[in-house]
């Protein structure tokens, strides 16, 4: 049994029931904070709800610190299932034998989220706009806290972008196609997971 804050425990059932059951359990062992670095990805929810809970399993099962689905002027999602998504992260972090929960918030709207960048963080958003160029592992230094944004299908208006970088975030590339919203947002936490590792910081 995990409880999702890094301890892991071995359980014997004292009680069952049809539904539940109660467990004596006992602390088998305990982990650390995961890794030197925090990672928060904030996300636009898709139009088609399979595509972003797709999202919200491989993030987990790659290592993500706190995600945080993003209203945009563009997002086609204007409400999400929180409970859901939730049991969905729960799933992916025991299924890849994780003892850290990601931190899973409400629908957060751009212009309150982009405030919350601290002058800790490296800030990068995901950008479409052809005269981009800058890939993000050219940009990002690790190991350090990080913060991604990634835009909804029809991308971040031109408004957005300029109150994002006034906010502190660089916009960058994941690569040379042009991605999907979920698969942005997989790649990125991919990339960062990855810098990281090559910079001996084992997630």
């Amino acid at each position: 049994v995990v409880d999702g804050k890094g301890r892991f425990f071995r359980g014997q059932i004292v009680e069952a029931g049809k539904k539940s059951c109660i467990l004596d359990l006992k602390l088998v062992r305990s982990l650390e904070q995961r890794a030197d670095y925090h990672l928060r990805v904030a996300i636009s929810p898709t139009k088609t709800n399979e595509r972003f809970e797709w999202f919200l399993e491989k993030a987990t099962e790659i290592g993500v610190d706190e995600i945080f689905p993003l209203a945009c002027q563009r997002t086609e999602r204007p409400r999400i299932r929180l409970d859901r998504y939730e049991k969905i992260v729960r799933s992916a972090m025991k299924q890849s034998l994780q003892a850290w929960l990601p931190q899973l918030h409400p629908l957060t709207p751009l212009t309150d989220f982009i405030q919350t960048l601290s002058s800790s963080e490296q800030g990068y958003m995901g950008w479409c706009d052809k005269t981009v160029n800058t890939p993000l592992w050219t940009q990002y230094q690790a190991p350090h806290d990080v913060c991604i944004l990634i835009g909804p299908e029809g991308d971040f208006t031109s408004d957005e972008v300029a109150v994002a970088q006034e906010a502190g975030f660089k916009p960058v590339t994941f690569g040379p196609n042009r991605l999907r919203t979920e698969t942005a947002g997989v790649v990125a936490t991919q990339l960062i997971q990855t810098l990281n590792a090559i910079a001996g910081q084992s997630y």
